[in-house]
């Protein structure tokens, strides 16, 4: 698979980012009760895959239930970016809409039951390979 850099960041810039992945994102839309509550979009990638530019500081976490997810968002704008989710705790969930332009080519969108996550998660076949490197898989 081809990979290119993509940036981005939250909405005041205080937050940047870049993530070495995809021009074509698999994008997860699930429905748990934070996601339905800020209609986060995700796409997974490994935490070797990801470096925060700035904004270290900037950032602050909320958690809740397992507090295996770690929901982090700009102080300053509220806009969460990037967190670390339940699913894959090994890596990252990028927000697509989070990301500078020019660097997507395609967007394809899959559902996921948060509102049942544990059936969900054993029910997909590769969620959790999404967080892993080729050479994590070698």
């Amino acid at each position: 698979m081809d990979h290119v850099k993509h940036t981005g960041g939250c909405h005041c810039g205080a937050v940047r980012f870049e993530v070495l992945t995809s021009p074509d994102l698999h994008v997860f839309h699930c429905n748990c009760s934070i996601c339905t509550k800020k209609q986060n979009h995700h796409f997974i990638v490994p935490k070797s895959h990801f470096t925060l530019l700035k904004g270290l500081d900037n950032l602050t976490t909320y958690t809740f239930n397992t507090h295996v997810a770690q929901h982090t968002f700009c102080k300053t704008c509220g806009v969460q970016s990037f967190y670390t989710p339940r699913s894959n705790p090994d890596g990252y969930g990028v927000a697509p809409h989070c990301l500078d332009p020019g660097s997507v080519h395609s967007v394809t969108v899959e559902n996921f039951c948060g509102e049942k996550w544990e059936e969900s998660i054993q029910a997909h076949g590769s969620i959790r390979d999404m967080s892993k490197s080729a050479s994590d898989t070698k």
